[in-house]
């Protein structure tokens, strides 16, 4: 019977191990064929060129760039609030509960049917796509992440805190202020990063709302360029050339969400080793 149970654990543990190495082998051969396609076609006019010279995607990158900080400039208050609202009003009540089961929904919507939503609430009423129709798709995803993790960074503050503060007299909007966010920083941050590095590579809601733009975009009620977009354009293209941009177009997209997942990740062991 040991003998048995002795065999079963290694081969199970063989198992996980190939299980695991057969992840990690996939990842690291997406990025190894990135870079090998991708390295091939940087060069200065990748960086400085718009798409309608044909040399290069800065309208792409200036274009994601303005698309992430419009949603994040109403995505992160109204995710972050509503998160610090579940955990701290809304643990215990049917309220609460709604909210929580309507926001894990929204969290699994596929981003095309968010596109959908942006292309008839934006597009069809103001009859053309536009920066703004784009950042709002990209808000709507951007909602439920941080909320989600806030709320839980949130849950993980002792209570101790909250309860030694309202002792004291301390109202319980500055508790929430001053000590809870406070205290859950670091993870608050981590969530706004890893929702950052999530809406960044979205394609399908931008081609129903963003629409895409040869040029750079000189207007937020005008269509805007993403990399997503160009990557696209770019590989169902007919020109060889244009493909080879297109690798590099992933890769620097694949950089940027690393780096964001890069810097969460730092943020998240920063709060640690201080406490």
């Amino acid at each position: 019977m040991r003998g048995s149970r002795y065999w079963v654990n290694h081969i199970m543990h063989a198992l996980c191990m190939l299980a695991t190495l057969a992840g990690i082998s996939s990842l690291f051969l997406i990025l190894g064929f990135l870079v090998i396609q991708g390295v091939g076609a940087f060069n200065w006019d990748l960086f400085t060129q718009p798409e309608s010279s044909g040399l290069g995607i800065s309208n792409g990158i200036i274009g994601t760039i303005e698309l992430v900080a419009l949603a994040s400039l109403l995505g992160v208050p109204i995710g972050v609030m509503s998160g610090l609202f579940l955990s701290e009003y809304g643990r215990r009540g049917r309220f609460g509960n709604i909210l929580r089961f309507f926001t894990d929904i929204l969290n699994s919507t596929p981003s095309i049917v968010v596109g959908v939503f942006g292309f008839a609430f934006i597009v069809v009423n103001t009859h053309h796509f536009s920066a703004l129709a784009g950042a709002f798709t990209l808000m709507v995803l951007m909602i439920p992440i941080i909320t989600r993790s806030t709320e839980e960074i949130a849950l993980l503050v002792p209570n101790s805190l909250r309860e030694a503060a309202l002792a004291l007299g301390v109202r319980q909007w500055k508790v929430i202020l001053f000590i809870v966010m406070k205290t859950a920083r670091a993870g608050i941050i981590t969530g706004i990063l890893l929702s950052v590095a999530r809406v960044a590579g979205e394609t399908a809601p931008l081609v129903l709302t963003a629409l895409g733009n040869l040029w750079p975009n000189r207007s937020l009620t005008e269509p805007i360029a993403a990399l997503p977009l160009e990557i696209y354009n770019f590989a169902t293209g007919p020109d060889p050339k244009l493909w080879s941009q297109a690798w590099a177009a992933c890769l620097i997209l694949v950089l940027f969400v690393t780096l964001t997942s890069l810097l969460a990740r730092l943020s998240t062991r920063r709060s640690t080793l201080r406490k």
